[in-house]
């Protein structure tokens, strides 16, 4: 069985690189390396097209890549003014649209056969660390932000849909449950994961502590609907259960 993997690299010089990488029974092997002259921060496959990939960049920009090719990338969008720092490609399948965060505190929609955003949404009032599609609701996408709040939007209005104040500290981090429409996590420089049902905002379903240092991603694991995965600045992996 082989799988593939993607890592996104920053150098200290300010120039980043995207791997692809494969498993098969003789280990871990590179397939591809393509080279941006800015750190990557965040990378995203296509749920369409296994050859596609689309990364994020300290320039504020986002950048197309097609595995199939030598040289990339295929395109460039560049309309955030400072880092976009997150990006995500929709999974409902019934559509194709990418969504990024930036430092900027804006979040962005795209469609990747258009030149330009369709859409931005402005209401956050610090930089955006996380925009994580729904797997259930078409349209639909979260938000992680240094104003402490986790926000629920809909591409099809302008206008913040929920806003959650989530901890008392940045979120650098949120998923949404595989298995759950109405469930997410985040993650925060609180040290703190808590969970969330959109029907009932008023406090946590959970609240998960362990972590020393800030917590820097969290996923929920997309084969058991009550585990999920956190690393953090305290150099730790953990693995949750929660009820």
């Amino acid at each position: 069985r082989t799988s593939c993997h993607v890592l996104f690299h920053f150098a200290g010089l300010g120039c980043g690189t995207l791997a692809v990488l494969e498993q098969n029974e003789a280990g871990i092997v590179l397939l591809r390396s393509f080279d941006w002259n800015d750190g990557l921060f965040d990378v995203t496959w296509s749920e369409n097209n296994e050859n596609m990939l689309i990364t994020c960049s300290g320039d504020g920009s986002l950048q197309i890549w097609d595995m199939a090719k030598t040289k990339g990338p295929l395109q460039v969008y560049k309309e955030h003014t400072l880092e976009a720092y997150s990006v995500d490609w929709s999974q409902t399948r019934g559509e194709q649209l990418v969504v990024s965060g930036s430092w900027d505190q804006t979040a962005k929609l795209w469609d990747p056969a258009v030149g330009k955003s369709l859409c931005t949404f402005k209401g956050h009032e610090a930089v955006i660390y996380s925009t994580i599609w729904s797997p259930h609701i078409p349209g639909c996408f979260a938000s992680a932000s240094g104003d402490q709040t986790l926000r629920i939007w809909d591409v099809k209005t302008p206008g913040v849909k929920l806003v959650i104040p989530a901890h008392q500290a940045e979120v650098l981090s949120c998923d949404w449950c595989k298995y759950d429409e109405n469930l997410l996590v985040t993650g925060a420089v609180d040290c703190s994961l808590k969970g969330w049902d959109l029907r009932n905002i008023r406090q946590p379903v959970f609240v998960l502590l362990g972590h020393t240092y800030a917590i820097r991603r969290v996923k929920f694991s997309p084969f058991h609907a009550t585990i999920l995965a956190s690393c953090s600045y305290d150099f730790t992996v953990r693995y949750s259960i929660f009820s």
